[in-house]
């Protein structure tokens, strides 16, 4: 396996353009989730400029960008407010451990590679989780949007301080964080396309403060110290390293979904194929070495990825250059940063959080299904007011349930004993014939599709319905798959057969149903030749046995000619 991404120069002029096109949406939004992070406006930036670079380095997803995000902003702002409540000497310290610990968790999962079941899980379960992340993105903005510090607490701090938020309104500030809104939102679409709105509300927003509110006390930024970052020290506690473990592995889960989610939106648009594995192996050291030099955590972003691919961008040198154009802003433009007023990042943070809502699913959920809308609302409910990895937990077990449910009682229906010819069971004339000439003597059993856990209990319900009967042929010709529950369950069926006298025929055990057969010993149960390859072979042997049974104790069937084992007439 190639260890870089897949770098090469033949589309460098549209790989430099896509990277330019990419830092500058990059700037305010880094700024803006650095900011809300409680790490600071610096944090953000190197978190943008490390993430991006060693993603883009060592990831599988070459026109993926890597930066911080809404949702990793708001689980960083969850474990920096945690830890620096708990420990406000280290609190920081120890949370840019976390991202390093979510860094290495990510390395572990794609060395294993299990990049491709990390995003196996229902869309009401990811769109529950996202519109929940989305709202708690915007009630966290409240404060800053409305002039204010946020309150302590998280959402329910801020929900509980609403009214005091409210009475003590900045109005300077929140015009200026109202107008970033609307600047992101009406800024016109031939404008877009030359100009991210993010960095023209950030630009007029500053401006205006400066000529407009001169005279009025408004929160900034502060100045960014030019150079490169402090090296920071993992730094843990005994008595929260478990709540650190907790939080790394939430926000390295939470990373790697984001990151892979992007990837797919990124094959789609450029009918390419990523490198799970390989991409979470990179987003692993890129969140690695952000917490090295205190830079928040970061993931596969949307608008910068589809950005980048629109403006060109087709191989990882994109990423490469966006890391190399924010390096430069960071060390020789960061004092310019100094007089950006906190209530446009606000507002600038508090529009990701809308546009991260799954606003179309949320309006036809409840059109689509009931169950799959409940699953949803519970999910948001839980990431908002509970916590993420228990929604997560929750909404995918549910989700799970519910599926298998629908799916036994689907293979349920593929579960049918008969004791003569109906429509119930395909069968060919022959067949039909034959079965029909053992006068409800020969039960056939028959099982078709994936014989999963749920399907036992039709299995044994229809064993325990089964009619009397002489010969029991168990049909599993259209079964490529048979779990563990639903053998055990076959295995009572066969054994409660042997035990009354019955003889039993199995057909068709093949590949994968045939081993699982013969680890439980259900073949050792029965003859070598009751085990046949055709229905019709079984059948004829069937009725061979009844024919010389009934001989033996009633003189045999008056009107129907004698069956030998082997086939023939007599």
């Amino acid at each position: 396996m190639q260890v870089t991404n897949r770098i090469h120069f033949r589309n460098l002029k549209g790989d430099i353009f896509g990277g330019i096109t990419a830092a500058i949406i990059a700037l305010p939004m880094a700024l803006a989730f650095g900011v809300a992070s409680g790490a600071g406006a610096a944090a953000g930036l190197w978190g943008a400029v490390l993430v991006g670079f060693f993603a883009a380095l060592f990831g599988g997803t070459p026109t993926l960008i890597s930066e911080p995000t809404g949702p990793m902003t708001v689980v960083m702002t969850a474990v920096i407010a945690g830890l620096i409540a708990t420990n406000p000497e280290n609190g920081l310290a120890m949370a840019f451990t976390v991202v390093m610990m979510a860094g290495i968790f990510q390395i572990i999962l794609g060395t294993l590679r299990l990049g491709k079941y990390v995003t196996l899980m229902p869309y009401t379960v990811i769109s529950g989780f996202m519109s929940g992340i989305g709202i708690i993105l915007i009630i966290l903005q409240l404060g800053p949007f409305l002039g204010q510090a946020s309150p302590k607490g998280g959402v329910l701090g801020t929900l509980g301080n609403l009214p005091e938020l409210l009475s003590n309104i900045n109005p300077a500030e929140t015009a200026l964080a109202a107008l970033t809104v609307a600047l992101i939102i009406f800024t016109p679409a031939n404008v877009k396309r030359l100009l991210p709105p993010q960095l023209i509300a950030l630009v007029v927003g500053t401006v205006l403060s400066l000529v407009v509110f001169q005279d009025i006390d408004i929160r900034r930024i502060g100045e960014i110290s030019a150079g490169l970052p402090s090296l920071q020290i993992p730094t843990f506690s005994a008595a929260q390293f478990q709540k650190m473990l907790v939080d790394a592995l939430v926000l390295g889960m939470l990373g790697c979904i984001d990151a892979l989610l992007t990837s797919m939106i990124a094959d789609s648009l450029t009918r390419t194929e990523h490198d799970s594995n390989k991409e979470l192996i990179g987003q692993g050291l890129g969140n690695l070495f952000s917490g090295l030099f205190g830079g928040i955590a970061g993931a596969g972003a949307t608008m910068g990825t589809v950005v980048n691919i629109q403006a060109g961008g087709r191989t990882a040198v994109s990423g490469l250059t966006r890391a190399l154009i924010l390096l430069v802003v960071v060390l020789w433009a960061a004092p310019l940063t100094a007089t950006i007023p906190m209530a446009v990042l606000a507002g600038i943070a508090l529009k990701v959080g809308i546009d991260i809502i799954d606003w179309g699913f949320l309006k036809r959920a409840h059109h689509v299904s009931m169950k799959a809308a409940l699953i949803m609302y519970g999910v948001i409910g839980l990431t908002v007011f509970v916590d993420l990895i228990v929604a997560v937990g929750v909404g995918v077990f549910v989700a799970n349930i519910l599926t298998i449910e629908r799916l036994s009682n689907l293979r349920s229906e593929e579960v049918k004993t008969i004791t003569d010819a109906d429509d119930a069971i395909l069968m060919s004339d022959e067949e039909k014939e034959l079965l029909d000439r053992g006068n409800g003597r020969v039960l056939l059993f028959q099982l078709n599709g994936p014989m999963i856990f749920g399907v036992s209990k039709a299995i044994s319900r229809q064993h325990i319905a089964m009619k009397d009967h002489d010969v029991l042929i168990l049909d599993l010709s259209d079964v490529p798959i048979l779990g563990v529950t639903s053998s055990l369950a076959i295995e009572n069926a066969i054994k409660d057969a042997i035990d009354k006298g019955r003889q039993v025929f199995i057909v068709g055990a093949t590949g994968q149903t045939k081993r699982r057969l013969e680890r439980f010993g259900v073949l050792d149960l029965i003859p070598a030749q009751h085990l046949v390859s055709a229905r019709k072979e079984a059948l004829l042997q069937a009725l061979a046995f009844v024919n010389q049974y009934e001989a033996h104790n009633y003189g045999g069937f008056p009107n129907e000619p004698g069956i030998a084992v082997d086939g023939t007439a007599f």
